[in-house]
């Protein structure tokens, strides 16, 4: 089921692909699971497998210019700007959608949500396959996002015949998502993309509150692990329980003797919390706990995606 992300492997899962199966395969945001994104019937185990609602559209990745323009009809001069100053990496761009993709890949939207990852082995995937690779996080809709392919495989088990073992992903949150009509710029997802960066390089960032879904990560609750969530500001205030977790922002002294803490960050770094957090996450819900507390940190660059994750796992326990 898993298999080291060599050469031989890559390729036996680009011939999956080929012949409309479905792999799963690192990124460097989280764990993709992939099928051919011009193959509606491929695009349909996917939903089959996450049981994921046909009303959340997926992202398809891209390995080129030439991809790129394949699947969206137009290329505003925004969206080339975006593309030169983040791509490949964990970006997100929603532009209107060439009529090649299924009305399946994007719920019926005239929008194609499209990126390109910067994970070697997504690329490689990518041209190996010779398609557009649609591919959400590779777990159960609403679940936990998998940030290694042992994640991958404890989630959705057999329902997996390849999984691509790359490692753990760098980023470790899923892809910042901007809407681009013309000159105008739309928030739809908090990701692995400060907004603060991409506004320096495209100009204001707008942010509306949707009642349509238009991207993935867009509903009130999500990637949530079994174990209920309780964000908290005041860490003195946890109960230094054996059926209790803790999720804190940085290391630091503490008299807990009791309950199971992990750190997300050794020193506050953004970058190392949003890498890790999925993991913490993983790891403590392995443990069966009554509840996991995870404290609020700064809503500043990668922090609001960070936030944004917690936010919604615990709305789901709410």
């Amino acid at each position: 089921m898993i298999y080291p992300a060599t050469e031989t492997y890559i390729q036996r899962a680009a011939q999956a692909i080929k012949q409309g199966n479905v792999v799963a395969f690192p990124t460097e945001t989280v764990y993709g699971l992939g099928a051919n994104a011009l193959n509606a019937e491929a695009v349909a185990k996917i939903f089959e497998i996450k049981q994921r609602p046909y009303f959340d559209p997926l992202i398809v990745h891209v390995d080129s210019r030439d991809m790129v323009q394949e699947v969206v009809a137009t290329l505003p001069d925004i969206a080339l700007r975006c593309m030169e100053a983040f791509w490949p990496g964990p970006l997100t761009l929603v532009l209107p959608k060439s009529t090649i993709i299924p009305e399946i890949v994007t719920a019926g939207l005239d929008t194609v949500a499209v990126r390109m990852p910067q994970h070697q082995v997504a690329q490689k995937l990518i041209q190996a396959s010779g398609v557009p690779i649609a591919a959400p996080s590779a777990n159960p809709f609403g679940y936990l996002s998998p940030t290694t392919a042992n994640h991958v495989a404890s989630q959705l088990g057999d329902k997996v015949e390849i999984i691509l073992d790359g490692g753990q992903c760098p980023v470790g949150v899923e892809s910042t998502i901007i809407k681009i009509e013309k000159d105008s710029i739309t928030l739809l997802r908090h990701g692995g993309i400060p907004v603060e960066d991409i506004e320096a390089v495209a100009g204001k960032i707008s942010v509306i509150r949707h009642t349509q879904v238009e991207a993935p990560g867009q509903l009130p609750y999500h990637y949530a692990p079994k174990t209920k969530i309780v964000l908290i500001n005041d860490i003195s205030k946890i109960p230094d329980d054996s059926s209790c977790g803790a999720i804190l922002y940085q290391k630091r002294d503490l008299s807990f003797k009791n309950i199971h803490v992990m750190y997300l960050s050794d020193n506050g770094d953004l970058r190392q919390a949003a890498a890790n957090l999925f993991t913490c996450l993983h790891a403590l819900d392995a443990m069966r706990l009554s509840v996991i507390y995870a404290e609020a940190i700064p809503e500043v660059g990668l922090g609001q995606a960070i936030m944004d994750r917690l936010n919604k796992a615990q709305a789901r326990h709410s």
